[in-house]
């Protein structure tokens, strides 16, 4: 993909982003009817294999944009591999996959020279079509995952939260988390109108938690009021958001007043809410990972 290509793609999510937020709307909230399409993550419907960073948050907003009741989701290519095809005139959503790559030229250069090996950015547009565009796949493709139990729910969520290894404190009447003493403190339960906002809330301290140095060593310096600490108030938000989904905990946002430091960090860097999905969706695996590898043993 060229210089021209990469910087329009970035673009265009960046001001589909900035267009919602300034509506007042946080595409990291799943606002669709959970009754049509179950609260989870956005995944391969061939492979089962889940979406994540900036992907999440467009194949979210294609949902609620196309109404379809499923999160599954297939590239044409794949729809015909497995024995149907994607319905005349539908139109696809673009995804994309980042990454890095280190050119040959460079790799054999560095050996010379007793170096580390300059890596090169690359992004990759991809289009994916929703299974309810598709006709022809197998019954397995569209079957309708069931709403998680409120019970089951938490019951989840309380495994991520105890697995985490978190110092986790109960107490007072403000829920955040302390850089350097490395701790998160979120008031009792009781001061919540709705249990489910206490995990709600939890989970997106823990976000912050793994951003510790001695874990994902996010920039954790900044100060109420400055871009690092909107930036990785963002990246909580969302880490929270996808840890909820992934539990089938309908996401909620902690921090609307944050909206217009957010606008402000992404209107001034295109790239700012790739990076900061990206920065979730590493914060959310962290979390869940704990939990997967109790579930294992």
């Amino acid at each position: 993909m060229g210089t021209n290509e990469r910087q329009s793609l970035y673009g265009e999510v960046t001001n589909r982003i900035i267009a919602e937020l300034e509506e007042g709307r946080l595409p990291w909230v799943q606002p669709w009817d959970a009754c049509l399409c179950p609260c989870t993550m956005p995944h391969n419907a061939g492979s089962g294999r889940t979406y994540s960073g900036i992907n999440v948050l467009i194949l979210w907003a294609s949902v609620i944009e196309h109404g379809h009741a499923l999160q599954g989701w297939l590239t044409y290519r794949q729809a015909e591999k497995a024995g149907g095809h994607v319905r005349r005139g539908e139109k696809g959503t673009v995804i994309c996959y980042a990454d890095r790559f280190t050119p040959r030229d460079e790799a054999e250069k560095a050996r010379s020279e007793d170096r580390e090996a300059r890596t090169i950015a690359f992004l990759k547009r991809f289009t994916v079509f929703n299974v309810d565009q598709c006709e022809g796949l197998p019954e397995a493709y569209f079957s309708i995952m069931d709403i998680p139990d409120p019970v089951l729910a938490i019951a989840a969520a309380d495994e991520v939260i105890a697995q985490s290894g978190a110092d986790l404190r109960v107490g007072g009447g403000e829920a955040f988390y302390a850089p350097r003493e490395d701790f998160v403190q979120v008031p009792p339960q009781a001061a919540f109108g709705e249990p489910i906002n206490w995990y709600r809330t939890a989970l997106h301290e823990l976000g912050h938690w793994t951003g510790h140095s001695s874990r994902l060593n996010r920039d954790q310096t900044g100060a109420f009021g400055y871009s690092a600490y909107a930036r990785e108030e963002l990246v909580a938000e969302m880490a929270s958001a996808f840890t909820c989904a992934s539990l089938g905990i309908e996401p909620t946002v902690r921090h609307a007043d944050y909206i217009g430091a957010w606008l402000s960090v992404l209107r001034g860097d295109e790239k700012a809410i790739f990076r900061a999905a990206s920065a979730a969706s590493k914060a959310a695996d962290w979390l869940l990972a704990s939990r997967a590898a109790e579930a294992g043993q």
